[in-house]
């Protein structure tokens, strides 16, 4: 018999096939249940008993993400803040009966091990890594506002991947990713070489005042779409054609023969798309000097796409968290479980890396450090 067989044989006051006074209910299998968000489709397996009265003691069947995710519909619902269709799938998960303490409690569970995960030790070396933030709305005293969470991944010298670090701010600013990336270090990140993100200008500083001598690549995916929304609409499908070229040039030489050929092409019919080209052409590069195979790879911050998938099918779920501890809860229930799948597999060998790193002289340009960050 499992652990959660038996904490759901707890509950019922009986063991499997025991009839006896104290039993409070019988089993009655599983039901998947789907939930359906504008991003995707939950499925969870849910235990039940006849009476339909199951509720918090069905957590011990969940990975600790779906875990998490219940106890933030949970705590909507008796914080008073669910809308219908919260309380409806809440009610179809666990039941009707369920107590602000017993939320509570199962709360802080969950809240230890996440907690225990994102304050970890980093001590290797994490020559790559990719940062990202994501928008959710969290309830604030009696408001509802829009808050970003930090998210940082990076590839360990050995060639593996791991989650770095998760935080909350207000905004995403040179002040909120500064005091991250801070704590990431204070925690033991060192070794950076390259660190790959979007363009925000306070992001930028920040991985220039905190990483000294790395090389910011612009993710070549946001550049993209950052062409295509300064493109008419009938130029779009050419301009992706002719920015991937750009994208997948093999050296300097054919980088810029490439982009002298996308401002000629596009001069006259997307003229800014030309000059967003313009002032992206460099950073978006800026790991070109390296070997393919890190170079393909190290593009774009996509590395963390099915990840934020996955977080923004339990957020359309919820909606609005009901408050900052919620949120880091179920985003760092996610972050586990993902950086204990990454780490089941190397994602590079890094050997040519630190051959091309040791026998290079014209390294990639670090980035650029903006005076205001000093």
């Amino acid at each position: 018999m499992t652990n959660r067989t038996k904490h759901l044989d707890r509950f019922r006051g009986a063991e499997r096939y025991e009839r006896c006074q104290e039993r409070e209910g019988y089993r009655n299998g599983y039901r998947d249940r789907q939930l359906s968000t504008r991003v995707g489709s939950l499925v969870l397996r849910v235990p039940q008993t006849r009476d339909g009265s199951f509720s918090t003691d069905i957590f011990e069947r969940y990975r600790r993400s779906e875990q998490a995710f219940v106890v933030g519909l949970m705590e909507m619902v008796v914080n008073g803040v669910s809308t219908r269709k919260v309380t409806r799938i809440t009610e179809g998960l666990c039941g009707t009966s369920f107590s602000k303490s017993t939320v509570s409690r199962l709360a802080k569970a969950l809240d230890e091990p996440v907690a225990g995960f994102l304050n970890r030790r980093l001590d290797a070396a994490y020559p790559f890594i990719i940062v990202d933030a994501l928008f959710t709305k969290v309830r604030t005293d009696k408001s509802v506002v829009s808050k970003a969470l930090l998210i940082a991944s990076g590839i360990r010298a050995d060639g593996y991947r791991e989650i770095l670090g998760l935080s909350i701010g207000d905004s995403e600013s040179f002040a909120t990713w500064n005091e991250f990336f801070r704590g990431l270090k204070a925690r033991g990140l060192h070794g950076v070489d390259v660190a790959v993100s979007d363009n925000h200008s306070g992001l930028r500083e920040a991985i220039a005042k905190q990483f000294v001598g790395a090389t910011w690549q612009r993710c070549q995916f946001h550049v993209m779409k950052n062409l295509l929304d300064h493109a008419p609409k009938k130029e779009r499908e050419n301009i992706t054609a002719a920015a991937r070229l750009i994208f997948l040039a093999t050296d300097r030489k054919e980088a810029e023969r490439r982009y002298a050929e996308f401002m000629a092409r596009f001069a006259e019919t997307a003229p800014k798309s030309c000059v967003c080209l313009e002032g992206a052409f460099e950073d978006m590069l800026a790991i070109l000097p390296l070997p393919e195979k890190y170079r393909r790879r190290l593009r774009t911050s996509n590395m963390q796409e099915r990840l934020n998938e996955e977080i923004r099918r339990r957020e359309k779920v919820i909606r609005i968290f009901p408050n900052d501890a919620a949120a880091i809860r179920m985003v760092g229930a996610l972050l586990s479980e993902q950086n204990d799948e990454w780490l089941g597999r190397a994602y590079f060998d890094m050997t040519e890396y630190f051959e091309w790193k040791a026998t290079t002289v014209a390294k990639p340009a670090a980035v650029k450090r903006d005076r205001r960050a000093a």
